[in-house]
């Protein structure tokens, strides 16, 4: 039977729209991303020996579902600080340090694309991360850190990864403030540079060279502030928002380091859309970027739609196949954390340490000046609300009492960069007081749309920095304004104190190094000039020089020193009652 001339025609017509319907190829790519893990590979707390509703355990049973989806085309991302927090970290970069590294394994056997390196991943030391580099079936992102004697990319700038067709380009970025925080041996190898100028270089070369279809910032960095164009060099910790706004060409931007979650479109230079998203720390959510791309006619694919989303972990059980391939190494780990060292007499309590004296932060400025023989020492709580029960004390109490693997410096201050460091201390730590009902503790702005790296804690700023000495005796008077408050009586031996005399700190190496601005912005030493100050490096960790020292007495039995003392004492005594409530009941 033969068709009529105007059928054939319709027919012909619905078999070429049914072939470009067919053409018309949709592509479906979702990257998964985690950030900030700490070293939370298993579901279990070995710190505080209790269980947790997010790790990597969690994440691969979530990964493995979204990779059975058909036509789902999963990319998996690790967005740095993978191997400092847990104590898995690190008794597998220090203790137990096989040929092929733990970590190598885990992240090999969860199958990630591609990870950026974190600052605390430095911290690591040359001997793990390059160990790491090496081992790592993926690509270690970093394209901001540079080989110190030729230039080029010490880690990978960045990769592509091709999903049906498509080609995705992923650019790492870390904060370039790693030198401010660490001792020169373990990044003496590596030169970082500004995350704009790294951008806006390897963005180039990408759009020149790779024939992409989408580019994804692995930035591990904060989103840091909505600022002006500033120049190519601008050097801020927190850079992603900067990098983001004033380097076209990013379809979406991971940030990490801050621990804030995001999930957000922000208009670029050029007036393009990008996705700024993260998930929580620790494993407890995953950042998603799902992406739509459509093929054109010419065989090209392009970007039809991005949207974000942070899935929590709480709702997923731990791959139990992932725990028992790592069986045993988890219980290396929990052999290693319930080691007994000695017997605590007295309950320790970080939240002591915010209002004057306290056992728990005094101990280990002791144990500074023991190591150092030095004349003053600087510390702060390092953990915002831990307890160290009386009793026996193991080896996971130590990551509550100091949780960061800083090394113990002996530098040189004057007298003056003495007194400047610690008005900065407690500049940052102390409201200034017009009476008793105000605040002692300086809160931070809770309005709507603020968001603070510790949510449910109020501090305007970072507890980890509110640093005490010991060795002088001195008061602190709230009722001035910072820069005029501290009045040094002497040495707590007996020794006059001169503000033009040299003397001998203990102080860490994050701080030493010019973390937290105590010895750059508040002493007023030039941070090229910080080595020159320094007059002797721990061998080891603090950690375990702590642990050491503890592990060698029948008994420990700290108690608060006596140094010094928050004044005018009836305003001091209302205002910590009434502010130490607010924090912690």
């Amino acid at each position: 039977m033969a068709f009529p001339n105007k059928l054939k025609a319709g027919f012909l017509f619905l078999l070429i729209l049914g072939f470009s319907a067919v053409t018309a190829q949709e592509v479906k790519i979702q990257l998964i991303t985690v950030a900030d893990l700490h070293a939370t590979v298993f579901p279990h707390d070995f710190v505080n020996d209790r269980s947790l509703e997010g790790s990597l355990a969690h994440v691969k049973t979530f990964v493995d579902k979204q990779r059975a989806i058909p036509g789902n085309q999963v990319i998996l991302l690790d967005n740095g600080d993978l191997l400092q927090g847990q104590p898995t970290g690190y008794y597998f970069n220090f203790i137990d340090a096989n040929d092929e590294h733990f970590f190598a394994r885990v992240m090999n056997g969860v199958g990630f694309d591609a990870a950026t390196v974190g600052n605390h991943d430095i911290e690591m030391g040359p001997e793990v991360y390059n160990k790491l580099k090496k081992q790592f079936d993926f690509p270690w992102l970093a394209a901001n850190v540079l080989h110190i004697r030729t230039g080029l990319p010490f880690f990978e700038p960045y990769t592509v990864i091709e999903r049906e067709g498509v080609r995705i380009a992923v650019l790492g970025l870390v904060t370039p403030s790693v030198p401010n925080w660490l001792p020169r041996k373990l990044w003496e190898s590596l030169e970082f540079v500004s995350m704009y100028s790294a951008a806006k270089y390897w963005m180039q070369h990408i759009r020149q060279n790779e024939n992409v279809d989408a580019i994804v910032g692995l930035f591990h960095s904060g989103a840091g502030p909505d600022i002006e164009y500033s120049g190519d060099d601008i050097y801020l910790e927190n850079a992603s928002l900067y990098v983001a706004r004033y380097v076209p060409g990013f379809d979406v931007v991971f940030t990490a380091h801050d621990h804030r979650v995001r999930n957000e479109k922000i208009i670029n230079a050029r007036g393009d859309e990008v996705l700024m998203i993260a998930g929580r720390s620790f494993g407890r959510s995953v950042a998603i970027a799902d992406l739509l791309f459509e093929k054109t006619s010419e065989g090209n694919f392009v970007l039809k739609q991005k949207n974000g989303n942070v899935v929590e972990m709480s709702q997923f059980d731990p791959c139990p196949l992932f725990i028992e391939q790592f069986q045993s190494e988890k219980q290396s780990v929990m052999n290693f954390v319930n080691q007994p060292l000695t017997t605590l007499r007295n309950d320790l309590h970080s939240r002591d340490s915010y209002w004057g004296n306290s056992a728990f932060t005094d101990f280990i400025h002791n144990i500074q000046l023991q190591l150092t023989g030095a004349s003053v020492s600087f510390a702060a709580p390092l953990s915002f609300n831990a307890t160290l029960s009386s009793g026996t004390i193991y080896m996971r109490d130590m990551f509550n009492l100091y949780p960061f693997e800083n090394y113990l410096y002996k530098m040189e201050m004057t007298g003056r960069e003495i007194i400047d460091f610690l008005e900065y201390s407690y500049g940052l730590w102390y409201n200034t007081m017009e009476g008793p009902e105000d605040h002692l503790l300086l809160f931070r702005d809770v309005s709507p749309g603020r968001q603070s790296v510790y949510e449910s804690i109020r501090l305007a700023n970072a507890f980890y920095n509110f640093d005490s000495a010991s060795g002088i005796d001195y008061t602190v008077d709230v009722s001035k304004k910072p820069g005029n408050r501290l009045n040094i009586k002497g040495f707590s031996n007996g020794d006059p104190f001169h503000e033009d005399k040299k003397y001998t700190v203990a102080i860490n190496s994050y701080r030493g190094s010019g973390g937290g601005g105590h010895i750059t912005q508040g002493a007023g030493i030039d941070h090229s000039l910080l080595e020159n100050r320094i007059i002797w490096v721990s061998e080891k960790d603090l950690r375990s020089h702590i642990a050491e020292y503890i592990g060698s007495q029948d008994y420990i039995n700290p108690l608060p020193g006596n140094n010094w003392q928050v004044v005018p004492l009836n305003w001091v005594r209302e205002a910590a009652h009434r502010d130490r409530k607010l924090l912690f009941d």
